[in-house]
């Protein structure tokens, strides 16, 4: 339990049975009256955002998250299924959760997840990750005109934009924050 004073922006709190992550914190202190803590708040579950006030001295309880382990082993309809890598519990996630940060993980990939009594949260990616280009345009000697690139399918079904250098079947590195392409490896 955290009272007003201590809550701060990035905890995860239970109000009224939802879990809510702080997305901002202001604590009011009026010339006349009582203070007050205004918190901007994010429903984890829905991502719906909404704005409470609190009076000072009330009392919120902190959830306990917790950070697994898993490898992707499957997908089986709008499920993938993934295996805990310390328990070897193997456990369904939806993929309306995962949106796309399918595209940046394969089978046999391992990843985190966020959960909270086991149920799952959110996923956490590697900063960046290697794939395959399976499909591109040909390079042709010369063509340097164009200098922006040309964009590259991998194995995964991502589309990036690569420099006309990258040939099929060439490993590349690409960033999982915003989906471009950082170097051939």
């Amino acid at each position: 339990m955290v009272s007003t004073g201590e809550v701060r922006k990035g905890l995860t709190l239970i109000i009224d049975g939802e879990l809510f992550r702080v997305m901002e914190a202001n604590h009011v202190k009026q010339g006349r009256g009582t203070a007050f803590l205004r918190l901007t708040l994010r429903n984890v579950r829905t991502s719906a955002t909404t704005v409470k006030t609190f009076m000072a001295g009330e009392r919120f309880e902190v959830a306990r998250l917790s950070t697994r382990n898993v490898q992707y082993l499957y997908r089986e309809d709008n499920y993938i299924y993934v295996m805990n890598t310390e328990t070897y519990d193997q456990f369904p996630v939806s993929v309306d959760l995962l949106e796309d940060a399918l595209l940046y993980i394969r089978e046999n990939e391992t990843f985190d997840v966020l959960t909270y009594e086991d149920e799952v949260l959110d996923i956490s990616l590697p900063s960046s990750v290697e794939m395959t280009v399976v499909e591109t345009e040909p390079n042709y000697k010369g063509d340097t005109a164009s200098g922006g690139g040309k964009p590259a399918t991998t194995d995964t079904g991502l589309v990036v934009q690569v420099p006309s250098f990258v040939a099929v079947g060439e490993r590349i590195r690409v960033d999982t924050t915003n989906g471009k392409y950082l170097t051939r490896i």
